[in-house]
Formats: structure tokens, sequence, C-alpha cells
């Protein structure tokens, strides 16, 4: 397994969405910044490329208003686009499909990133110790696209079960072919709608329903060897995900790290079992707090952080070998200077956690 032979020991590790438009820079960014545990670009500057298109392709009914997606269930074929949607998904779980030729694939258009980023690990030496992909979160993706008549599919039980069953197999697929390296592999599920969840916004939307659409994809990226990872960038109920089956939490520890460990139990039990904090340490949201943080001021706040988790009984070994160092949210809304930025604090703070700590470079 995967988990087996992956440490985390604080190592620095980015979210997915950088600036600009040029794949080529963004990965050379990727592999200077985070070369132990690099990740494929997403550039939303790219319309396909921002979190819900670039995931869409291969829904039955998927229709394009401008660059947002939507089901249309009103086209006259729409029954036979189900149903040849689910003959494949059968396919793909029976593993009688060819992948890369399939829906579940990237297309060129919007996955540019994901197949440069293949060829460049293959020229790697030495290896990285691990690699990350990203997939968008199933609340994420069934909020974010509607049907014909404006509401959002999660609202559907039928296109919800189609739309998480996309993600699933799409989220398997990428981790199949970053597997073939023979690194560990991390698929984190992007999930900022779970910020709202609980809301008005998305009201009707039960605890139940919700840990369902996540365990139906991190199942996915568990079948195929790989480590599950959920990235909220705000605040949610975390006790939803930790004590859900997924490996690694990525939270804002910048903005959010007071609400987070209020979930003292659920965090306990989560450390407890082994599994990954990712800490989002390093603020991406505000450009002044880009500007006013430094390597030192970031990294008293993760020690003033790390041992309120500590006094939890949880040891500073375990709690250093089950961390990451991330940034709190992408950097794909930012300037290029700010990303740059970001990434910097992002590799140091990180270096000089390990190098406070005893942790080998590597």
């Amino acid at each position: 397994m995967a988990e087996s032979r992956f440490q985390a020991n604080a190592l620095p590790l980015l979210i997915g969405s950088l600036p600009g438009d040029n794949h080529e820079a963004a990965i050379e960014l990727v592999f200077d910044y985070t070369p132990q545990i690099p990740l494929w670009p997403q550039l939303p500057a790219n319309p396909r490329e921002r979190m819900v298109p670039q995931f869409a392709t291969g829904m039955p009914g998927l229709v394009f208003r401008g660059d947002t997606p939507f089901v249309n269930t009103a086209q006259l074929d729409f029954d036979a686009q189900l149903l040849l949607f689910y003959e494949d998904y059968v396919a793909a779980v029976e593993d009688r499909l060819d992948f890369d030729q399939s829906r579940f694939a990237f297309t060129e258009e919007v996955g540019k990133g994901f197949y440069l980023f293949l060829q460049r690990v293959e020229t790697l030496i030495p290896a990285p110790i691990a690699l990350k992909g990203q997939v968008t979160g199933p609340l994420t993706f069934c909020t974010g696209v509607s049907d014909g008549e404006r509401r959002a599919i999660f609202y559907n039980t039928q296109l919800r079960d189609a739309a998480v069953k996309l993600l699933a197999v799409k989220a398997g697929w990428q981790t199949r072919r970053l597997m073939s390296f023979g690194l560990p592999v991390i698929v984190f599920l992007d999930e900022p709608a779970l910020a709202g969840y609980g809301s008005s916004e998305q009201i009707g939307i039960s605890r139940d329903e919700v840990d369902a659409c996540l365990e139906e994809v991190i199942a996915a990226v568990h079948a195929e060897g790989g480590l599950a990872g959920v990235h909220v960038c705000a605040n949610t109920d975390w006790s939803l995900v930790l004590e859900s089956s997924v490996d690694i939490v990525n939270f804002d520890a910048y903005g959010y790290f007071d609400r987070f460990i209020l979930y003292a139990e659920s965090l306990k039990r989560f450390l407890r079992s082994g599994r990954f904090l990712a800490w989002g340490i390093v603020p991406t949201q505000r450009a002044e707090d880009i500007d006013r943080e430094s390597v030192d001021s970031l990294t008293r706040i993760w020690q003033a952080q790390a041992a309120q988790v500590l006094s939890l009984g949880i040891e500073r070994r375990a709690l250093l070998s089950q961390s990451l160092i991330t940034p709190s949210c992408g950097a794909g809304s930012l300037s290029l200077a700010h990303a740059s930025r970001v990434l910097e604090l992002t590799r140091e703070v990180s270096e000089k956690i390990r190098a406070d700590e005893g942790l080998a470079a590597k």
C-alpha cells in the first residue's frame, strides 16, 4: 500500500492552481519549490481548467453556456446518454475499458498540465518521494453544476449519482496513471463548497448525503493504491472530514486554526490512526498577508498551533511525521509575484521546521 511507504515529515506541498496560461512555466515553478512531492498544475486563466469545468467532461447531458457547464436533461437523447454513461461506468469498474480513450480521461483541452507533468516525471533524477494530483470534490461539483432549470444537480439524485461516479472514476484513473511511476500517490478532493455545509445556501443537504459522496470518490483513490486528501480552504464541520476514511486533511491553518482545534476528539482519533494533517499555514487570501508574513513569523504561528495539538496527547515525533506544510489555498487567482512568494514561503517554512526539528533534508 502507498501509505506504508509515505512519511510526510513536514515536507512542502501545493494545492493545485497557479496563475498564468503557460503550463511549462507552471511546471517549472512546481519543481523549483516542491520537488519532493510535485503536482500537476491547474491554470484557471484557461476557463476550461477552472475547478468545475475541468472535470465536467463525460457527464451525460453536458452543455456549456459560455464557459459554464450545466446538464440539459431536456435533450431528446438524454436518456440514451445516461444509459451509455452507466454502461461505461460498469465497464470501468470491471476494468473492461480503455481508460485513456474513455470519457474518464482528461482531454488535451483540459489536461495539458497533467500530460506535461507525466512527461516531466519520467525524466526526473532523483525521483520524488511522492506525486500529487487533484479532483474537484463531489459537493463542490454537484453544487456548482446546474440542470436546465438552474437548480444544482446535487438535488437531483439521478444526476448526483452520475456526477459522483464520474468524479470517482476520474480520480481512480488519475491515481492509476500517477502510480505507474512506482511512487506513493496523493489525490486531493478540492472541496471549497464544504465551507457552506449547513448554511442556508445548502439547505436540505444532509451529512449522510455529503459523507456518501465523499466516500465514493475516496474509495476509488484507495482502490488504485493512492492516498486520498480533502482540501477545504475555509471553515467547515471538521468532524465530517476527520471522521471520514480520508488519509489527509488539508485545512487553512493561517485563518481558521482556532475553529479547527475545536474538534479535538475527532482530531485525536484521526492522528492516532496514523493519518496526515496538511497545514495551510501560508496565506493566500489577501495580498497584504502575503507581503507582511515571513518565514520566521509563519514558523512561530505553526509552532504555537502544533503545541495545541501536542497538548491533546499526540507525540511530537508522530505529529511531525504526519504533517505537511501547504499554502492555505491554491494560488491561481494571485499575481505571479504573489504566487511565487507563496511558493517560496511554503518551501522555506517547511525547511525551517524540518531543520529546527532535526529532520533530515531530502
